[in-house]
């Protein structure tokens, strides 16, 4: 049966949150704040967060710095997946991934389809791996971030999850799921 084995050794992950956003500042952003908060009460660290503007240069190079530094293992962006002229964030990702991770969209739109009905259509969510970093790219509301930690996340990167949580996939911690 999949869920937390307690009697297993929480690892942290390394996680920075980066906002896409053209008007947030750290103090309104609610969406990039949410993702902080969830991921430090659940053991993890902050390793870094930024925000950044909608353009596609901006996007890539902060990723970009990210996924070479070896002191983050997850990158988690919120903002730019919806159909606004200005929402570039899957352009200016995707073609930085080796691998896509498919199932993330269809979990993350099963989540909040409970939660925004049909509504799930209007984001682009997607997550992958560049290089050995994942990232996850969430949409910029509050909600949707809510949905994607509580509903998603909080699980799959609790290294205590079984049958096997993703942690075992960043290259520290390998032998989590030996």
């Amino acid at each position: 049966m999949p869920g937390i084995d307690a009697s297993l050794t929480f690892h942290p992950l390394r996680i920075a949150v980066l906002t896409i956003s053209d008007t947030r500042i750290e103090e309104t952003d609610t969406s990039g704040g949410l993702l902080v908060e969830r991921l430090t009460a659940a053991g993890h660290e902050l390793a870094a967060r930024a925000i950044v503007s909608d353009e596609v240069t901006a996007i890539r190079t902060q990723v970009e710095t990210w996924a070479d530094s070896p002191d983050i293992d997850l990158i988690l962006s919120t903002g730019g997946t919806g159909f606004a002229p200005r929402d570039v964030t899957p352009e200016a990702v995707k073609p930085l991934f080796r691998r896509e991770m498919d199932g993330f969209a269809v979990v993350f739109h099963q989540a909040s389809l409970g939660t925004v009905g049909v509504s799930t259509l209007q984001s682009r969510a997607f997550a992958g791996q560049i290089d050995d970093t994942f990232i996850f790219c969430l949409p910029g509301s509050t909600g949707a971030c809510r949905d994607g930690w509580d509903l998603v996340l909080v699980l799959e990167l609790d290294s205590r999850y079984r049958p096997c949580s993703l942690a075992g996939q960043i290259p520290r911690l390998r032998h989590v799921c030996a």
